[in-house]
């Protein structure tokens, strides 16, 4: 026999909702404390009502908040490196040791030895017949003077002290600044596509899930009524084979027929409760939510498919976005690049103060004097070899991502198309659909009349039974089908 309606459903659901029922069997065994599928409270909610949840509910909305900000901070970085930098440093050093700029303390010259003793006295010492008439306190004034220059040349280092407040600009360091501020405003821009691109792919997968429930909710009931009119068809077959109006291969079609309603009814309700699960799972509720959704939209797609600009849909396409601000990132990036080959010039100025202080001979003095400085430096690079060929990369990578935007304005252009195309055909497929489910709902209610009649057989009322089920069925998912290209086109188009 050919395969109910629902199980062609079943199958392409299975793998969406495989995940959320590993989740929701591993949680349950471990004592969660989820509970009973049916345990929960049956909620009613709109589509909207619903898509709020999806954006409010858990973390990622906090998550893109917090890269909208880091993006922010580090385009302000990147402008508030063009301004000056100003900075104060300071350092303290004790050594056991003065300083001394002569050699040795002792002085050695053809007429005699200036000393400087340990104590700091300086004594002389004649040299052998060097002396002559020359009283000894000559020597002593020879001995005082070599010990003045050893003292002056002595540097007290002992404690050493040096701070420095100073400002640094850069002058012209070959636009790399320009284009690191490029870079990174184009990071910020990035964050803010994918921030928006992440909140309609949201949108998308609660409309798809929402009218999922709706279109296995009315399924649900279809199988219902289809398995209520069997188990009257197979009540009022028992009641002929009693009266031996019907034989008993009449009653065994029906009972088969009825038996394979029951499964399907079971197939039903299960894919309504992993529906229910999965819309769930999106909305960020508990899995045993049992949802009543609104149903009042699906008859109708409100979205025109005859005033659409392509074009101006296609540019506004996050994708396309992204891949435009990736390009202006590559294009810096080679223009970054190519700064490296040009002069650098930076200029500072700043104060000094040091003790000893520099200013009288490396005095050990505190008093407070210090002095400025300024200066350019200018810095020209000759032969780098590599930073030209990391130039010539990053342009190169430059150009394929425009190639690649250029050929995925035509994708998204081919994609935009077939969507408001699908939109259409799905609008036709409902009027069609709508007219096969009234013909075989009359057929059926003639078949009926009939069979009463004793004008057709049970195989032929049967026959009329499941027709109608097929049709009724194929009305449902032509519905859903077009609400969910409707949202899909709306994605495409900018407008959810």
């Amino acid at each position: 026999m050919q395969a109910f309606w629902f199980e062609k459903y079943y199958l392409s659901m299975k793998n969406k909702v495989l995940q959320c029922i590993l989740a929701f069997a591993i949680l349950s065994f471990f004592g969660a404390g989820i509970g009973p599928v049916y345990a929960g409270d049956t909620v009613q909610y709109t589509l909207l009502q619903c898509r709020d949840m999806a954006l409010t509910r858990g973390a990622s909305a906090q998550s893109e908040e917090e890269a909208k900000l880091a993006a922010k901070y580090s385009r302000q970085a990147a402008l508030a490196a063009m301004f000056p930098k100003i900075s104060a440093n300071g350092s303290y050093m004790w050594n056991s040791k003065k300083a001394h700029l002569l050699a040795n303390s002792t002085q050695i010259s053809s007429v005699g030895t200036a000393t400087v003793n340990p104590d700091g006295t300086a004594s002389w010492e004649w040299a052998s017949g060097a002396q002559g008439t020359i009283p000894d306190a000559a020597g002593q004034v020879i001995a005082n003077a070599y010990q003045a220059v050893y003292d002056k040349l002595t540097l007290d280092f002992t404690h050493v002290v040096v701070a420095h407040v100073g400002i640094t600009q850069p002058i012209w360091v070959g636009g790399r600044l320009v284009q690191l501020y490029k870079i990174a405003k184009a990071t910020e821009t990035i964050t803010s596509i994918q921030a928006a691109a992440k909140h309609d792919d949201i949108i998308f997968s609660v409309d798809e899930a929402y009218w999922r429930v709706v279109s296995v909710s009315k399924k649900k009931a279809l199988a219902d009524q289809y398995h209520k009119l069997l188990c009257q068809l197979e009540s009022d077959v028992t009641e002929a084979v009693n009266e031996g109006v019907a034989t008993q291969a009449d009653l065994l079609k029906v009972t088969t027929k009825r038996g394979e309603a029951d499964v399907k009814k079971l197939q039903a309700e299960n894919g309504l409760t992993l529906s229910n699960m999965a819309l769930a799972q999106v909305c960020g509720l508990p899995l045993s939510t049992v949802f009543k959704l609104d149903e009042s939209g699906l008859q109708e797609t409100t979205l025109p498919t005859d005033s659409i600009d392509t074009e101006a849909a296609v540019s506004n396409r996050s994708e396309l976005q992204l891949l435009e601000q990736t390009q202006k990132i590559a294009k810096a990036n080679s223009q970054l690049l190519a700064a490296g080959l040009q002069p650098n010039i930076v200029a500072s100025a700043g104060y000094i103060y040091t003790n000893p202080n520099a200013e009288n001979g490396l005095s050990n003095q505190w008093d407070g004097k210090g002095f400025f400085s300024a200066g350019v430096v200018v810095n020209v690079p000759i032969v780098h070899a590599d930073d030209i060929l990391r130039y010539k990369a990053a342009k190169h990578a430059a150009n394929a991502v425009t190639m690649k935007t250029e050929e995925t304005r035509e994708l998204l252009t081919l994609q935009t198309t077939q969507a408001n195309q699908k939109l259409t055909e799905a609008q036709q497929k409902i009027a069609l659909a709508r007219l096969t489910q009234a013909n075989a709902a009359e057929v059926l209610r003639m078949a009926q009349e009939s069979y009463e009649a004793g004008m057709i057989t049970l195989t032929e009322l049967m026959q009329a039974q499941t027709a109608w089920l097929a049709a009724a069925s194929d009305l449902v998912d032509a519905e859903t089908e077009a609400k969910t290209t409707e949202t899909q086109l709306r994605k495409y188009l900018g407008k959810l």
